[in-house]
């Protein structure tokens, strides 16, 4: 039986998920089901995608994610069932897809059309749970839909290359549970544009030279520790998602904070590299 996971922006303490989960039972008693994630801020489509394109690949090919984030269906956020990477999703129409594919292609993208569908407030539970459970079945895509080829791009999101290749200017796409924060800076175009050239990282008032592989490459373990940078202290960083993140070495953002809380950053705010 395939896996399906669930990436929503319902929370926990609603009916929502456990309904969800009640029913692809009643479908599938051996079902098995995984929570990715279900506090996506409410609508963030960009936050959505970073949690499913970081954590999909470590599912075994053929697992069928059910996207629950800005799924109420409209004619411009139709319902989609997509295989792309091995990996089905469904989702609406809503950007999500487009920014996890963004450097791979669908095998296959349908809108979804099932009988009768019911038309309330809660497509998750009415539409995709039921494409999800004939796919577990081993059905296809060509009986729960029509081929389609819309799929909706936000490439605001993506960073801009400006002053003759010298500044890449990007945006907070991410924060984390430490507070840290992820920009949409990929070490990929970081590394294409440097040309070797040295670099200063602008965040707000906040200036910083370097970028680090680990956390822990902050603390230069030859001087004496009182001499040392350490706990309290910003640094950036490649996370492991291959992504420039702003942090603060060992915070906590409920008590002392963390580097969105002191460096007053929020989403879609401006992170910008001038190679020097």
């Amino acid at each position: 039986m395939a896996i399906i996971t669930l990436t929503t922006d319902f929370g926990t303490k609603d009916h929502f998920v456990g309904a969800i989960k009640g029913t692809i039972y009643r479908e599938l008693e051996d079902a098995k089901i995984v929570d990715i994630s279900h506090n996506i801020s409410p609508f963030n489509i960009q936050e959505c995608a970073y949690i499913l394109k970081n954590s999909y690949k470590a599912f075994p090919e053929g697992t069928i994610h059910i996207v629950g984030v800005d799924s109420e269906p409209t004619t411009e956020n139709k319902h989609l069932a997509v295989l792309v990477d091995g990996h089905y999703f469904i989702a609406a129409n809503n950007g999500v897809i487009s920014l996890i594919t963004a450097s791979i292609k669908p095998d296959k993208v349908v809108e979804i059309k099932i009988p009768n569908p019911a038309h309330g407030s809660f497509p998750v539970l009415d539409v995709f749970v039921q494409v999800a459970c004939h796919i577990a079945r081993g059905g296809t895509l060509d009986v729960v839909g029509k081929n389609f080829n819309e799929l909706r791009e936000l490439k605001e999101f993506s960073p801009r290359i400006t002053n003759d290749g010298k500044t890449i200017v990007g945006s907070v796409i991410y924060i984390d549970n430490y507070g840290n924060v992820i920009s949409n800076i990929q070490r990929s175009l970081f590394d294409a544009y440097r040309a070797g050239r040295k670099f200063e990282l602008q965040a707000r008032n906040k200036r910083l030279y370097e970028v680090h592989n680990k956390y822990s490459d902050i603390i230069n373990f030859e001087l004496e520790p009182q001499s040392r940078k350490g706990p309290g202290d910003l640094l950036a960083l490649f996370n492991s998602a291959g992504y420039i993140e702003l942090a603060i070495y060992k915070s906590d953002l409920n008590t002392v904070g963390g580097a969105s809380s002191l460096l007053g950053l929020n989403y879609r705010d401006t992170i910008i590299v001038n190679f020097l």
